[in-house]
């Protein structure tokens, strides 16, 4: 049934809440022993929160009757803080970590009656396509276990597709939550840099970062972003505009919408099957009366990458420092010079991918570097931004796949060199770096894989591809 049903039921009590989330929960534990898509089950915070929506719809409570997400499952990304739920960000630094507030977009969860369920599976701090870089074991793919769900959301959006009535929080920071919607068939929305508050999430890189709701419908995207969308005063990045009625945007019609179709995201390197798809799916919104046409954006998919990790890296090397074994995070038996003490903690707890995206980050932040390296990143910036301005004058959306592969083997990215790991990203990367609102829009499946068609909007435009979205197999 659509959430909305769901909804009504439980306040009308026909489904009870207790009864239902201890099935949600039994549920997740064994799609875990096979897929891996929890690093914690909240068992106890999920029942505490039903009992207490039982006993308030059994008091016949006022407060209940507009909750948005009242008896609805939702699981948060293990970056995002959970008060009194161990939190990890998928690294072992942060092992036992249990956070004494909850994140932001938690606190709005709660207040509308949504029940945390868990946290899912990621790559260390988010540094991963794949979600194979986790302390905690790797999340597979719904539709072939020997294959990959994508990362750093991983188990986000494999979670997604596998259980009924339930809505992720995900994270991005160049392509965490539409690459792994992408390989999992299910939507995966990454808003406006700022629309979201950041205050709770552990950090990757402060001018990426942007956490984003991931669902099996566009129904789904829509409700966990009216409540998550906001101003949030202790986010000094959090947007002052005033919040919209996303799920207004569901099954509007496109009719007249004008559809960029990015030249340069398509040929050499995209799988045929992939591109097959996604003209398909292109084909589906003209038919629905938008109007498409080739637009070129060559800055974006050529220096998209470069721009991406020299920024990201730089950031994350910064923000990862505090991790010394002093104040966050493990710690070892203090002897030796602190040198040594700090190499020992980092060496024994951070996994190799960290570790390089520490490395390549501190030389570009390095003196004699920074100008050629960081600052560059930043102009290149602000030039990609310029030309995604130049082309929303004339489009509603762009769009081009989200990944240019079918889910890839965990056996095949074995043989792949970290700077082809990085390459895969290549879609994806442009819209984060620009903070522009992105969309997966799951437009096939080949070989019984999902296709992911990606789009793209101006800031703060999240309803033109919820309603671009919504012409796409929904109830």
């Amino acid at each position: 049934m659509s959430a909305k049903n769901f909804i009504d039921k439980i306040k009308n009590q026909e489904i009870d809440i207790v009864e239902h989330t201890e099935k949600i929960l039994g549920e997740c534990k064994e799609i875990n022993k096979e897929y891996g898509y929890f690093n914690t089950i909240s068992e106890g915070l999920a029942l505490e929160q039903a009992k207490e929506i039982r006993k308030q719809l059994k008091n016949s409570s006022k407060n209940l009757k507009n909750k948005k997400l009242l008896g609805i499952a939702i699981s948060a990304k293990d970056a995002i803080c959970v008060k009194g739920v161990e939190t990890t960000a998928g690294s072992k630094i942060l092992q036992n970590y249990k956070p004494l507030f909850d994140a932001f977009v938690i606190q709005k969860v709660k207040e509308e009656g949504g029940i945390i369920i868990g946290k899912t599976a990621q790559d260390e701090f988010g540094f991963g396509t794949f979600s194979i870089n986790s302390a905690f074991g790797i999340p597979k793919n719904p539709f072939d276990t020997e294959r990959s769900c994508g990362g750093s959301s991983g188990g986000a959006a494999g979670l997604s597709q596998k259980l009924a009535n339930h809505i992720a929080l995900g994270e991005s920071t160049g392509g965490s939550i539409t690459t792994p919607a992408s390989f999992c068939g299910v939507y995966g929305l990454c808003p406006t840099y700022g629309r979201v508050s950041r205050c709770g999430l552990i950090d990757f890189a402060n001018s990426l970062d942007k956490i984003g709701p991931m669902g099996k419908t566009i129904e789904d995207v829509a409700l966990l972003m009216n409540v998550i969308a906001g101003h949030d005063a202790n986010d000094s990045t959090s947007l002052n505009e005033k919040s919209e009625d996303y799920e207004k945007y569901v099954k509007k019609p496109v009719k007249g919408m004008k559809i960029g179709i990015i030249k340069e995201a398509f040929g050499s390197g995209v799988e045929r099957e992939v591109e097959k798809n996604v003209y398909n799916g292109i084909q589906e919104l003209e038919e629905e009366g938008a109007k498409a046409e080739e637009v070129s954006l060559e800055l974006p998919i050529k220096y998209g990458i470069p721009t991406y990790y020299m920024i990201a890296t730089s950031e994350a090397s910064t923000n990862l420092a505090k991790y010394c074994g002093m104040r966050y995070g493990a710690f070892e038996k203090l002897e030796g010079s602190f040198n040594e003490y700090f190499t020992k903690v980092r060496s024994n707890n951070f996994g190799e991918e960290v570790k390089r995206r520490i490395i390549l980050g501190t030389f570009a932040r390095m003196a004699g570097y920074r100008d050629a390296f960081y600052l560059k990143a930043a102009k290149v910036r602000t030039l990609m931004i310029n030309e995604y301005k130049k082309a929303f004058r004339k489009f509603d959306a762009l769009v081009s796949p989200t990944i240019s592969i079918l889910p890839p083997k965990f056996s095949d990215i074995e043989k792949l060199s970290p700077l082809q790991h990085y390459m895969i990203d290549v879609m994806t990367v442009s819209p984060n770096v620009a903070g522009l609102p992105h969309l997966n829009v799951p437009v096939g499946f080949e070989k019984n894989l999902p296709v992911g068609m990606l789009l793209i909007a101006d800031h703060l435009q999240e309803g033109k591809l919820i309603q671009l979205g919504s012409v796409f197999g929904n109830e």
